[in-house]
């Protein structure tokens, strides 16, 4: 008997990303802040110390657990080849635009022998509602009530606990971009699509030339 393939959806335990929070099909819920780094090394020793300190302070602060995040990735240089290649089109000054060719030809090599890497950091704040009894809840007050759930009712109970669930997510957020701030560290929140590409190009590394399916 030959082996049952399965699809990678099927490992991947996210349920849908909806209003830019992660749902995962246990029903917990995560929100994600993209952050600025800070030079430490730069800064003297006293702002330094200080900036540990407020760190401390601000993990010491939580009563939740966060996750820490760093993607490196080789810096994807064609973007900027394309718009020099653009611009030495353009030029109408034969110096100019033989300098420009040749600036081309070394970030080619450069890049091409040296890998370039970018940092993006991430904080993953997490949500998981209270599981409550609903199924029998509900049906015992439907027994009560003499009726049954209709669909249209069961869709508005599940929009309402979303949106619960989303405000204790915010709630967790603004602790976390509070505390963060004080460190001089910016935060902000990806959205759906933010989301989506995020965790399609960290499932599929290989796949950064291809478009994003967001369906």
């Amino acid at each position: 008997m030959a082996p049952q393939s399965k699809a990678t959806q099927d490992f991947v335990p996210i349920k849908e990303v909806r209003d830019g929070v992660v749902v995962l099909k246990n029903g917990s819920m995560r929100a994600v802040l993209m952050c600025s780094s800070v030079n430490f090394a730069l800064k003297a020793q006293d702002m330094q110390e200080a900036i540990v300190l407020q760190f401390q302070s601000f993990l010491n602060s939580l009563d939740f657990s966060i996750q820490i995040f760093i993607q490196s990735r080789r810096l994807d240089i064609r973007p900027y080849v394309t718009l020099l290649e653009e611009r030495e089109k353009k030029q109408t000054i034969e110096l100019l635009k033989i300098q420009t060719r040749e600036y081309i030809g070394f970030i080619k090599n450069f890049t091409e022998n040296t890998s370039i890497m970018s940092k993006t950091f991430f904080v993953v704040v997490p949500y998981t509602p209270a599981i409550l009894n609903a199924k029998s809840s509900s049906s015992l007050l439907g027994k009560v009530l003499g009726k049954k759930q209709t669909s249209e009712t069961k869709v508005a109970e599940k929009a309402e606990a979303f949106e619960e669930a989303r405000t204790q997510v915010e709630q967790r957020l603004a602790v976390v971009e509070q505390g963060l701030i004080r460190t001089g560290i910016r935060t902000v929140q990806l959205g759906t699509e933010e989301v989506i590409e995020l965790f399609y190009k960290l499932l599929n590394p290989g796949d950064t030339d291809k478009p994003i399916p967001l369906n």
